[in-house]
């Protein structure tokens, strides 16, 4: 049985993210200097607007819980989109404070505030101030030393987890004075004192990190780096790594249960990981490619011990062939996303644990996978 459910080729350029909102009605992904608003129904995506008051690529989009949208660019700016009754949307700038490129950015599970990462090695964790009617932002500086790639909220509202190109996995304290309460934070396992821009936690991998995942529930975190791993760490200290089967990095990750991880990058396929007695394991492979040496499953399998499928080759073996043969193998001519995968996003759960996940990539796609 085939594991995609949908597959949408939406646009002629790279989607760098995506996001559904609440019901999974809407549909917003990153085109350039745009971002574009799609009506999710039968058939095809609708184009129902175009939000463009960006001059320069847009990296990241999310959706509060409210509705809201909000964009960041590299033009050093976001603006939060407010939907009106009639269908358009309201920009309103917001005071990042940045002089680079703004990266990622992701809302707070209340919807009431969000953090965007940068190029200026600063986080700017951004709210409503209702008498002045804009968005401001606070700043964490310290020890960020380098670009921000990814951000993930703990569903406290308070911890923030990011991670970046100094290779440094830190959670930092987004409490903010009057929005906040501490009653959210009571009981946590990382501390007792949250003041605003503290680092909780910190961990030092050394490659750059492209994404990183809260499972709150558990108060563990996951993420992926440059140099093809995966990773769990928790508050107790335990640091759980796997190495990428296929050999290249991975771009983004999503935490499909309290036991699994799907992760998806450069080598186009979404990847199941399982955790098991013995550790982190690799699971499956959601476009069905080529078969993985035994050694690297996570279950058993009694069919043929064939190792020479190529999901399982080096990194430099996949370039050698590129370069000789100008593909890298009748496995990649397989996968549903032509190329890297760029950001996972949860569309539908069942009892705690996701049942269909989105993707987008650098081909244009939005594909929706069964796991």
């Amino acid at each position: 049985m085939s594991s995609i459910v949908a597959n949408y080729k939406l646009v002629k350029a790279p989607i760098y993210s995506h996001c559904f909102n609440a019901d999974r009605t809407l549909l917003a992904i990153t085109c350039d200097t745009d971002c574009y608003v799609y009506r999710i129904g039968a058939g095809h995506p609708k184009l129902v607007a175009i939000l463009a008051d960006h001059d320069k690529t847009v990296t990241a989009v999310d959706i509060s819980i409210h509705g809201r949208i909000v964009t960041c660019s590299q033009d050093r700016n976001a603006i939060v989109w407010e939907p009106l009754s009639d269908g358009s949307y309201k920009p309103t700038l917001v005071l990042l404070r940045i002089n680079r490129a703004a990266t990622c950015v992701s809302w707070a599970p209340n919807g009431y505030k969000f953090a965007v990462g940068s190029s200026a090695r600063i986080i700017s964790v951004c709210y409503y101030e209702h008498d002045n009617d804009w968005w401001v932002s606070k700043h964490i500086k310290k020890p960020i030393k380098s670009t921000i790639n990814a951000l993930s909220w703990h569903e406290n509202g308070v911890l923030l987890a990011a991670g970046g190109t100094d290779g440094y996995l830190r959670v930092f304290s987004g409490y903010i004075k009057g929005l906040d309460q501490k009653e959210q934070v009571a009981g946590s396992p990382w501390g007792d004192k949250f003041p605003f821009g503290a680092v909780i936690r910190e961990w030092y991998h050394g490659a750059w990190i492209h994404d990183v995942q809260w499972r709150s529930q558990q108060e563990r975190l996951a993420y992926v780096t440059h140099d093809g791993l995966l990773a769990v760490v928790d508050h107790a200290g335990e640091h759980a790594m796997v190495e990428n089967p296929g050999g290249l990095p991975f771009k983004t990750l999503l935490w499909a249960s309290d036991r699994s991880i799907l992760c998806g990058g450069f080598s186009c396929h979404p990847v199941l990981f399982a955790e098991t007695a013995t550790g982190w394991k690799f699971a499956k492979n959601l476009d069905e490619a080529a078969p993985v040496p035994r050694s690297q499953r996570a279950t058993p399998d009694d069919g043929d011990d064939d190792d020479d499928g190529t999901f399982g080759m080096s990194a430099l073996k996949k370039f050698k062939e590129l370069d000789l043969k100008g593909k890298i193998s009748a496995q990649q001519d397989r996968s549903t996303h032509e190329n890297t995968i760029t950001r996972f996003f949860p569309f539908a759960e069942v009892a705690g644990q996701l049942s269909q996940v989105s993707s987008s990539g650098l081909d244009g796609k939005i594909v929706i996978y069964q796991l």
